[in-house]
């Protein structure tokens, strides 16, 4: 990778990192799923008017809509209002990998390696160990709902999967046409018809200003630029060099909350965080296996080789 490049992934890895710490100052004034209706609703009203259209299937926009965006920021927004600490939230969230590897499995019948079972299984672990130690030391729930947060964030996946948008960045923004609506409801029915209507109406206090400052960090550094900058590195590299420099995204939004909110993290916790990304870094690389295998398709694929001889010779 070129060293700007380098810079590059860093620089994003930094912006998604920062995006907990401004959830966490959105969440200060606006209720969690008022809170995420207008997040999205803030990006779709221009993306409707001078966003092409992603020329994908209308289900597979809304099965990224509702995981990645609705089901995800749900789970979440609501997990850190009720408790779940900033950084341990980034850290968590990081479960979508092995979890999007499962369903991979199990719906679009994806085969994975033994590398990335020992990788699943270690990431796994880790996260009952940090959901032992916050039920011994705080509230349970809001772990739980921050992995049903990666769940949701790894449905999203299969759909962006089954799509192949031919512009990752158009279909990104698409999505957040999706959420607002739904959360809007939720929030009608769980919160009450008037509670982020009244937050809006009294923001300008100083809170509100905070929480605004808040989102419109997620809305121009945390989406824009930062998933503008990252889908341009998906087009000039192979997803397997880039997709790891995500990882370092809970090492900021640890280290943000350490220094900018005062969270300790329990040693135990650290732990088992490190332990949990080397457990998604082993489970989202493939091994020289399957390598090999990927080599040899494409070089058969070269020779324009029919697809029954193919398949033969890679079953061999």
């Amino acid at each position: 990778m070129a060293r700007r490049d380098l810079f590059t992934a860093l620089l994003v890895a930094v912006l998604w990192g920062g995006n907990f710490l401004a959830i966490h100052a959105l969440l200060g004034h606006f209720p969690p799923l008022f809170a995420g209706a207008l997040r999205f609703a803030v990006i779709a009203v221009p993306t409707i008017l001078f966003v092409p259209w992603p020329k994908v299937k209308l289900r597979h926009l809304l099965g990224y809509g509702l995981g990645f965006g609705t089901g995800q920021f749900a789970f979440l927004f609501i997990a850190m209002d009720i408790g779940m600490p900033t950084g341990l939230a980034s850290l968590v969230l990081q479960a979508s990998a092995p979890f999007t590897v499962l369903l991979g499995t199990v719906f679009l019948r994806e085969k994975f390696s033994r590398r990335q079972t020992v990788g699943i299984v270690v990431a796994m672990g880790a996260m009952a160990v940090i959901a032992a130690q916050q039920a011994e030391t705080a509230a349970l729930l809001p772990v739980l709902l921050t992995l049903l947060a990666a769940l949701s964030w790894a449905v999203g996946n299969l759909s962006t999967r089954r799509a192949k948008p031919s512009n990752a960045l158009h279909f990104t923004l698409w999505m957040s046409v999706v959420p607002p609506l739904p959360m809007l409801a939720l929030s009608m029915l769980v919160e009450g018809p008037g509670a982020g209507w009244n937050a809006l109406a009294t923001v300008a206090t100083p809170t509100g200003w905070t929480s605004m400052a808040g989102l419109a960090y997620i809305v121009l550094f945390g989406t824009v630029v930062g998933s503008g900058l990252w889908t341009l590195l998906m087009q000039r590299y192979p997803a397997g060099r880039v997709a790891p420099f995500s990882l370092l995204v809970p090492v900021v939004g640890m280290s943000g909350a350490f220094v900018f909110l005062g969270e300790r993290p329990h040693p135990v916790e650290i732990l088992a965080g490190v332990v949990l990304v080397g457990g998604v870094l082993l489970g989202s690389t493939s091994g020289s296996a399957d390598r090999r295998q990927r080599r040899a398709e494409r070089n058969l694929a070269a020779e324009d080789v029919e697809p029954a001889v193919l398949r033969e010779r890679l079953a061999q």
